[in-house]
């Protein structure tokens, strides 16, 4: 129930922006629906297995780069859109079953690398525009019609994201990933094939991060390595995460939101120093919220006097 109101309010929001064809409010709506995407796709990875991966920038590159070069090469934009999930995915699974071996800060470190050493690969290779980057075919639609597209795309990625992210919480995998992310040595003993699974959350976490490159590739019209592969691609989802509560639903959603609203507050009143101020909400956010703040919703917050509730007269 609730997840078909989110997807109604989405839709709704969306129609309305678009028929209003305001372009600095389509142009934050996008962006933060790109954002949830991205915060989802971590989430897979980082919220339920516990693995702090660095790799969305190489896998949502790999997305861009991916529809760039098939519309380049004469197929449909929606043709592009949906072959950019699927090689990135390809990719993450591929570097899965390699890097995943490696646990904690060792695992951090190897995925940090992955973005660099696919940028240098970008770089050098001809058919990527190597450091020129590649310019893509432009969309022949109004530029309100444009931004309504992009919207819409972005949004469609983010409502699939969440319902994969719904099923994952309620399912086989979601108890598979929180047992690896609780206690990985004790989740092999009872059976759990952790090396699949794990496979499997940076899969699914690279397919979410392909669909929103494919996607911003055209929405910029324009990439190059240091753009699709920026650090920040990798870092900022991980902040909305634990901004709104790694783990959870809806907690990605609300963190992406908190942060675009962050960065648009800040950044249109300090601009010199916005980034440092955005910096430092943040960390004091992430200090003295550690759960998140969708642990602060009315519906989390009954359920937390219900458990103690219960806890209490347990013990008497």
């Amino acid at each position: 129930m609730r997840l078909a109101l989110v997807i109604a309010a989405l839709a709704a929001a969306g129609i309305a922006l678009s028929l209003t064809g305001n372009p600095y409010a389509m142009r934050v709506a996008t962006t933060a629906l790109m954002y949830a995407g991205l915060a989802l796709s971590w989430n897979v990875i980082g919220g339920y297995t516990g693995y702090p991966s660095f790799a969305t920038a190489a896998f949502f590159g790999v997305g861009a780069y991916t529809g760039a070069i098939m519309q380049n090469a004469g197929l449909p934009v929606w043709q592009a859109w949906l072959a950019a999930p699927l090689v990135s995915a390809a990719l993450a699974a591929a570097i899965g079953f390699a890097i995943l071996r490696l646990r904690g800060h060792y695992f951090a470190v190897g995925s940090l690398v992955i973005p660099e050493v696919l940028r240098e690969i970008v770089n050098s290779a001809s058919i990527t525009g190597g450091g020129m980057g590649l310019n893509l075919p432009v969309v022949r639609l109004s530029i309100q019609q444009q931004g309504s597209l992009f919207l819409a795309a972005m949004g469609i990625i983010t409502v699939a994201a969440l319902i994969m992210t719904l099923r994952i919480d309620r399912g086989r995998l979601g108890i598979a990933f929180r047992c690896i992310e609780q206690n990985e040595a004790a989740a092999v003993m009872i059976g759990v094939n952790a090396t699949l699974y794990k496979v499997v959350a940076f899969t699914l976490s690279g397919l979410l991060a392909g669909a929103v490159g494919g996607v911003y590739a055209n929405w910029i019209n324009y990439i190059d390595p240091s753009d699709a592969f920026d650090v920040l691609i990798s870092v900022k989802p991980i902040v909305m995460v634990l901004l709104g509560g790694a783990g959870t639903v809806y907690g990605p959603l609300l963190g992406a939101g908190l942060f675009v609203l962050l960065e648009e507050v800040i950044w249109r009143n300090f601009l010199t120093v916005h980034t440092g101020i955005l910096g430092l909400i943040i960390v004091l956010l992430i200090l003295f919220l550690p759960q998140g703040a969708a642990r602060l919703s009315p519906l989390a917050l009954i359920n937390t006097l219900m458990r103690k509730r219960a806890g209490g007269e347990g013990v008497s």
